[in-house]
C-alpha cells in the first residue's frame, strides 16, 4: 500500500502538468469582462458567446470565448461571429486585459471603423485576428510594436474600395520592421500600392521565420525579387489578384515545406517550373487567369501530396500525363480553357478522390476514360473540346454522388448512355452539339430524380420524346431543340406534371405542337420564363394570357397567318423582354397595340404592311426587314432607337427619306436600311456619328447626293455599303480615320474622282467594290499612298474609266491573297460583324461579285474567297508577272482593257484559280502551256484577243469550248476547228513566194483593184447608186444567210447623216440587248459585207475584230450592259 501510495505521489507534478492551465477567474478581470458586454453593441439572436454570458457568476474563465491563465488572467478572447458593431475604440475596457496573448474580433460588422490604436498596447499578444471585421482607413502605426506577435490577420474577403483597409503611412515596411517573431501574416485585400515593388525586401529581411504569406488582391507590384528566396520557411504563398507581371522564380522548387501556393490572376509571364509542380509537399497549386503564363505537366512521381491543380485560364501546353494517376489524393482538376490537347488518359479513372474535374475548352481528342471507380465525382465538365466516339453506359454507371456533368460541344455519337438517366442526385446534364443519335431513353424513377436542367440540343437524336421527360417533377430547364425529334406534343401534356418548368426549348425539329383554345386547360401550363417553339408547325397563336412571368418568347419559322393579337404583348405582365415572331404569315399589328419594355423584338421575313411600327424605347434589337410595309420611316423614329444597338427595315419597300431624327440613335452598332426606295440625300450626322456605328448600309436605293460630312478619328465603321444608288462627288479623304473598316461597297454610284489611294491606312480592309463609278486616272500611289491591304480578298474596280500601267508591286501588299493563312481564328469563316460583344448576335455581310460568267450574291463572304475584277477600263502595258504571286486567288478578272504582251506564265502559280477572264484585250503570242496545271480552273475566256499557236491540251483545258478562244485568228487546235498542220503546211510557200515577182497576178491584181475603185466611187459619189446597192447586197446576203440556216442582223455600210445614223444605232442596240438574252448559239452583233465570215459548221456569222468600217465602240454595245446590269454575263458571245 505505502508503496502504491508513493507511487501516485511521484507521478503529482505530471498529473499537474496533463491538468487545463486555466484557473479561477480573478475578480478584476471578472468586472472588465461584465463591463466589455454591457458596452458593446451586438444582435444577441445570432450570437453564441456574448449571450451565453452569465453575468452573475464568478468564473468567468468557463465563459464562451475566454481562456484564462493557471493564474486566472484572461489570456484568449475570442469573439469573432458575434455581430458586433460598436463598442471596440481607444476608451474601450478591452485594453485594460493587459494579459491578452490572442484577440480574435473576426468576422465582425465595425461599419468601416479604425482600428484601436490601443491594440499595440499588448505586449504579450501573440495573435490578432480582425478579418472580415469591417474595420476601415490606416492600419495603426501601433501593431509594430507587438514584437511577440506570431500571427497577424487584418484580411477580408473582398475588397471595400476606399473603405478597405491601407497600409500608407506607415508602409508594409515600417509595419514589419519589428515584428520579427511574425510566422503567419494575413493582409488579403489590404491596399499595399504605397509600397510599390520593394515589398519583397521589407518581408523576407524582417521576417526570417515567416510560414504563411497572403496578401492578395493588395495591389502589389512584381518583381518577385530574388530576396523572396531567403523565407525557406514557407509553407503558405497566397499572392493571386496582384499585378505582378513577372516570370515565377525557380526557387520556389526549393521551399520543400511549401503546401499552398496561389498566384492567380497575376498577369504571370514566361514559362512555370516544372519542379514547383513536383514538390511532394505541395497540395494545393492555383494559377488560374494568367493568359500569358506557359508551362507543361511534368512526370509525378508516386506518393505526391497534391490535392488540388487548378491551372484554368492559362497558356498550359502538351498533354496531360499518365503518370498523374499517381497522385491518389487529387480531388481537384481544374483545366478549363488552356492550351492542353491530346487524349485524356486512362489513368484519369483510378483516381477514387477525385470530385471536381473540369476540362472544358481545351483540344483534347479521342475518348473519353471510364470513370466508374470515382465514386466521389460531384463535377464533370469535358465540354468544348475535340472528343469523339461513343460513351459506354457503364462509364458513368453508379456515380450516385454525381451532380454536374457537361459534354457539350463535342463530337460523341451513338446513343446517349442510359445510366445518366438512372441517376438520382444529378442536377444538370448537358449534351448539346454533339452527334448523338438514336433513340431517347427513359428515366428510371423520373418522380425521385433531382434533375434541374437537361440540355440536348444540337444533336441528331430522333424519335418521339419518352413519357417519362414529362414526370421529371423538379425540371426547371428543358432544351431539345435541333435535332430530329418527331411525333406530337399536346399542351396539356405539360399541364400539373411539369410545375417547376421555367424554361423549355423545343425548336428546330420535326414536331408538331398541338394548342388548346380551351383557356382552363391553358392555365394549368407551368408559368414559363423562356420559352421557344421555332419551328413546330404552329398554325396559331398559343394562348398565353396567364404566362404572368414570360420574358422570353420564340415562334419564330412557323406558320402563323393574319393579324397579330393585342393580348400578345400584354404575356408577362410588362416583363416580356424577347420577342421573335420572324419568318411567319403575319399580314399586320392588330390595333391598339401596345409594346412592353422589350430588349429584342423581331418581325422580319413576314407579310406585314402599313405603317411602321414604332418600336419600344426600350428595344436594343429591332428587325423589320423582309416585310411589304410600302410606306416611309415615321420622322420620330429616332427618338425611340435611344438605347438600340441592331435596327434594320432592309428589303421592306420603303419609300421616302431618311429622317435626320436616326441620328438620336448614338447607340447603334447596325443599321441596315437597304434594298428599298429611299431618296433624297444622306443625312450628314450618320456618317459623323461613325464612332459608334460599325455597319451602315443603305445599299440599292434611289439615294443621289455626295458623300458629305467628316468622319471622326475614332470612327469604328467595320462595313460601309452604299452601292447600287445615284451617289454623285467623290470618295472623301476623312474614309482612312475608318481604320476598322473591313467591307467597303461603293458600286453602281456616280462617283468620280481618281483611285482612292488615301485608304493605304486602311489596313483591315477585306472586301473594296467600286465598280460601275467614273473613277479615272492610274492605279498607281505614291510610296507613302501605298495599297497596304494585307487583309483584302475581293477587289472590284471594274466598268470605270482608269487607264494606265499596272504597277508591278501592286499585288506584293495583298497577303490575304498571297496565302490562305490570313490569321483569322478558326472560327471566323466567313465575314461578319458582331452586334455585341457578349453576344452571338451577328450581322451578316453580303456582296455581289462577278464569278464565273455570272453575277453572284455573296450571303456569307467566306474569309476562303478571293477575287480581283479589273475588267471593263482602259488598263495598258503588260500584266505584271507578280500577279503570280496570289496563290490564294480564285477569280481573275482583266477583260475588256487594253493589255498588251503574252499572258504571264507566273499566272501558273495561281494553284486555287477557278476562273479566269482575259477576253477583249491585245494579248499576244502563245497560250502558256503551264496553265494546264490549273487543278482547279473551271471557266477560262481569251477570247478576242491576238494569240496565235496552238491551244494546250490536259487536264481542265479539255472541257473549255469555243467560246474561250473566239476572236484570235492565230489559235488553233481543240476545241476549234482550224487544224495546226494546215498552217505548217502553207507557212513555207508564203516563205518562198518571198523571193520572187509572179507578174501574172500582179497584172490581174491591178485590173481587179482599178475596176473596184471606179464602182466604189461611183458609189460614193452617188446617193442614189449607193442606196441600190445598198439594199442589193443586203438582199443578197440575207438570201444566203436563210440558206444556211444563219440568222443575220443588217448594219448600214454608209451614213445617211445623224438623224439616220442616231436611227439606225438605236434600232441596232435595241436588237442587241434582245439577242442577249437568247439562245448563246444564235449569231448576234453588227455586221458588215466585208468583215464578216460565215463558219458553216456552227451556222454562224463571225465577225471581225479589226473591221474599220465603223467604229469600234458601235461594236460593242454588250460593254454598257455589262457594266449596268446585274443579271448579264461579262462572258459575252458574239
Amino acid at each position: 500500500m505505502n508503496t502504491h501510495l508513493y507511487f501516485h505521489i511521484f507521478f503529482i507534478p505530471f498529473y499537474l502538468i496533463l491538468l487545463p492551465v486555466s484557473g479561477t477567474c480573478q475578480n478584476d478581470q471578472l468586472s472588465i469582462l461584465i463591463q466589455l458586454k454591457n458596452t458593446l453593441q451586438f444582435n444577441s439572436s445570432f450570437s453564441t458567446k456574448l449571450v451565453s454570458w452569465n453575468t452573475n457568476a464568478t468564473d468567468c474563465c468557463s465563459w464562451e470565448g475566454v481562456k484564462c491563465s493557471q493564474s486566472g488572467q484572461i489570456i484568449g478572447l475570442d469573439l469573432s461571429n458575434e455581430t458586433i458593431s460598436a463598442g471596440i475604440d481607444d476608451s474601450s475596457v478591452l485594453f485594460n486585459l493587459k494579459s491578452l496573448e490572442s484577440v480574435n474580433l473576426a468576422a465582425n460588422k465595425f461599419n468601416f471603423k479604425q482600428i484601436p490604436s490601443r491594440f499595440g498596447s499588448f505586449t504579450s499578444l501573440l495573435s490578432l485576428n480582425l478579418s472580415n471585421s469591417g474595420f476601415s482607413g490606416q492600419i495603426p502605426g501601433e501593431l509594430s510594436q507587438l514584437i511577440s506577435l506570431e500571427v497577424l490577420d487584418l484580411s477580408s474577403f473582398f475588397s471595400y474600395g476606399i473603405h478597405s483597409l491601407k497600409l500608407e503611412n506607415p508602409n508594409l515596411d515600417k509595419l514589419v520592421q519589428n515584428l520579427t517573431k511574425l510566422r503567419c501574416l494575413y493582409l488579403d485585400n489590404v491596399n499595399i500600392s504605397s509600397q510599390k515593388s520593394d515589398w519583397c525586401q521589407s518581408l523576407s529581411s524582417s521576417l526570417p521565420d515567416l510560414e504563411v504569406l497572403s496578401l492578395s488582391n493588395c495591389q502589389l507590384s512584381g518583381p518577385l525579387d530574388d530576396s523572396l528566396e531567403k523565407l525557406q520557411s514557407l509553407s503558405v504563398i497566397r499572392l493571386a489578384l496582384n499585378n505582378l507581371s513577372h516570370l515565377v522564380p525557380d526557387f520556389f522548387a526549393n521551399f520543400k515545406n511549401l503546401t499552398v501556393m496561389n498566384l492567380g490572376s497575376c498577369n504571370l509571364i514566361g514559362t512555370f517550373p516544372e519542379k514547383v509542380l513536383q514538390l511532394q509537399s505541395l497540395q494545393i497549386l492555383d494559377l488560374t487567369v494568367n493568359m500569358n503564363l506557359n508551362g507543361f505537366l511534368p512526370y509525378f512521381r508516386m506518393n505526391g501530396s497534391l490535392q488540388s491543380l487548378v491551372l484554368s485560364h492559362t497558356n498550359f501546353s502538351g498533354g496531360i500525363p499518365e503518370s498523374i494517376g499517381n497522385l491518389k489524393n487529387l480531388s481537384r482538376i481544374d483545366l478549363m480553357r488552356t492550351n492542353l490537347s491530346g487524349k485524356i488518359p486512362e489513368s484519369m479513372g483510378n483516381l477514387t478522390q477525385l470530385v471536381y474535374l473540369d476540362l472544358s475548352s481545351n483540344k483534347f481528342i479521342g475518348l473519353i476514360p471510364s470513370f466508374q471507380k470515382c465514386k466521389n465525382l460531384t463535377h464533370v465538365d469535358l465540354s468544348q473540346n475535340d472528343l469523339s466516339g461513343m460513351i459506354p453506359p457503364a462509364h458513368f454507371q453508379d456515380l450516385q454522388n454525381l451532380v454536374f456533368l457537361d459534354l457539350g460541344f463535342n463530337h460523341f455519337n451513338g446513343s446517349i448512355p442510359s445510366s445518366l438517366f438512372s441517376l438520382q442526385k444529378v442536377q444538370q446534364i448537358q449534351l448539346s452539339n454533339n452527334n448523338f443519335d438514336g433513340l431517347l431513353a427513359n428515366f428510371t424513377n423520373p418522380s425521385l430524380s433531382s434533375l434541374d436542367t437537361l440540355d440536348l440540343s444540337s444533336n441528331k437524336l430522333e424519335g418521339e420524346i419518352p413519357r417519362s421527360f414529362f414526370e421529371l417533377g423538379k425540371l426547371s430547364v428543358l432544351l431539345l431543340s435541333s435535332n430530329n425529334l418527331s411525333g406530337t406534343i399536346k399542351t396539356i401534356e405539360f399541364q400539373d406534371r411539369l410545375s417547376n418548368l421555367t424554361t423549355l426549348d423545343l425548336s428546330f425539329n420535326n414536331l408538331s405542337i398541338i394548342t388548346s383554345d380551351d383557356i382552363s386547360l391553358v392555365s394549368h401550363l407551368p408559368k414559363f420564363s423562356s420559352l421557344k417553339l421555332a419551328s413546330c408547325k404552329l398554325d396559331k397563336f398559343l394562348i398565353l394570357r396567364n404566362q404572368t412571368r414570360l420574358k422570353h418568347l420564340d415562334l419564330s419559322n412557323n406558320i402563323i397567318g393574319g393579324k397579330i393579337p393585342p393580348w400578345i404583348w400584354k404575356v408577362g405582365n410588362g416583363s416580356l423582354s424577347y420577342m421573335n415572331l420572324s419568318h411567319n404569315r403575319l399580314t399586320r399589328l392588330e390595333e391598339p397595340y401596345n409594346f412592353p419594355n422589350l430588349t429584342v423584338l423581331d418581325l422580319h421575313s413576314n407579310h406585314l404592311s402599313g405603317v411602321i411600327p414604332i418600336p419600344p424605347r426600350t428595344a436594343t434589337i429591332i428587325d423589320y426587314s423582309n416585310n411589304r410595309f410600302n410606306s416611309s420611316l415615321p420622322e420620330s423614329i429616332g427618338r425611340n432607337l435611344s438605347y438600340a444597338y441592331f435596327f434594320s427595315v432592309s428589303n421592306s419597300l420603303l419609300t421616302g427619306v431618311i429622317p435626320k431624327t436616326i441620328c438620336n440613335a448614338s447607340y447603334l452598332k447596325v443599321l441596315d436600311l437597304s434594298n428599298n426606295q429611299l431618296n433624297g440625300s444622306i443625312p450628314n450626322c450618320l456618317f459623323e456619328s461613325s464612332s459608334s456605328l460599325g455597319v451602315l448600309n443603305l445599299g440599292n436605293n434611289s439615294l443621289s447626293g455626295q458623300i458629305e460630312g467628316t468622319f471622326p478619328r475614332n470612327c469604328r465603321l467595320n462595313t460601309l455599303d452604299l452601292h447600287g444608288n445615284s451617289i454623285e462627288g467623290n470618295i472623301p479623304e476623312s474614309l482612312v480615320n475608318c481604320t476598322m473598316l473591313e467591307v467597303l461597297n461603293l458600286g453602281k454610284n456616280n462617283i468620280n474622282g481618281k483611285y482612292p489611294c488615301s485608304l493605304s491606312n486602311n489596313t483591315n480592309l477585306r472586301v473594296l467594290v467600286l465598280r460601275s463609278n467614273r473613277l479615272h486616272g492610274s492605279v498607281g500611289c505614291s510610296q507613302s499612298q501605298h495599297n497596304n491591304w494585307p487583309k483584302l480578298q475581293i477587289l472590284d474596280i471594274a466598268c470605270n474609266n482608269l487607264s494606265g500601267f499596272i504597277p508591278k508591286d501592286c499585288f506584293l501588299q495583298w497577303g490575304a491573297m498571297i496565302t490562305d493563312e490570313n490569321g483569322d481564328p478558326p472560327s471566323k469563316k466567313h465575314l461578319s460583324f458582331r452586334v455585341l460583344g457578349l453576344s452571338g448576335i451577328y450581322y451578316q455581310d453580303t456582296v455581289t461579285v462577278t464569278a464565273k460568267g455570272l453575277e453572284l450574291e455573296l450571303v456569307k463572304i467566306l474569309t476562303l474567297f478571293t477575287s480581283v475584277d479589273i475588267s471593263s477600263n482602259q488598263f495598258s502595258g503588260e500584266l505584271p508577272s507578280t500577279i503570280g504571286r496570289l496563290k490564294a486567288l480564285r477569280v481573275l478578272n482583266v477583260s475588256y482593257n487594253d493589255f498588251t504582251g503574252s499572258i504571264p506564265p507566273s499566272i501558273r502559280n495561281l494553284s486555287q484559280l477557278e476562273s479566269l477572264d482575259m477576253s477583249w484585250n491585245k494579248l499576244t503570242r502563245e497560250i502558256p502551256y503551264a496553265l494546264t496545271s490549273l487543278p482547279f480552273l473551271s471557266t477560262f475566256n481569251v477570247s478576242y484577243n491576238q494569240l496565235t499557236g496552238r491551244i494546250p491540251t490536259g487536264s481542265q483545258f479539255q472541257t473549255f469550248e469555243n467560246d474561250s478562244y473566239f476572236g484570235n485568228t492565230g489559235l488553233c487546235g481543240f476545241p476549234m476547228t482550224r487544224n495546226c498542220y494546215l498552217l505548217t503546211e502553207i507557212a513555207p510557200e508564203v516563205q518562198e513566194s518571198k523571193n520572187r515577182y509572179d507578174w501574172q497576178f500582179i497584172i490581174i491584181g491591178v485590173s481587179f483593184g482599178t475596176g473596184a475603185a471606179i464602182v466604189i466611187g461611183t458609189l460614193m459619189l452617188s446617193k442614189k447608186v449607193r442606196h441600190f446597192w445598198d439594199k442589193y447586197t443586203t438582199e443578197l446576203v440575207k438570201m444566203i444567210c436563210l440558206a444556211l440556216g444563219i440568222r443575220y442582223a443588217p448594219y448600214g455600210l454608209f451614213e445617211e447623216d445623224e438623224d439616220d445614223e442616231k436611227e439606225t444605232l438605236d434600232s441596232d442596240e435595241n436588237s442587241n440587248e434582245s439577242e442577249l438574252e437568247s439562245e448563246v448559239n444564235q449569231s448576234k452583233g453588227r455586221y458588215c459585207v466585208f468583215c464578216t465570215k460565215l463558219d458553216l459548221s456552227r451556222k454562224q456569222a463571225i465577225h471581225d475584230t479589226k473591221c474599220t468600217c465603223f467604229d469600234r465602240t458601235k461594236l460593242l454595245p454588250t460593254l454598257s450592259s455589262i457594266c449596268s446590269s446585274e443579271a448579264v454575263s461579262p462572258y459575252i458571245k458574239l
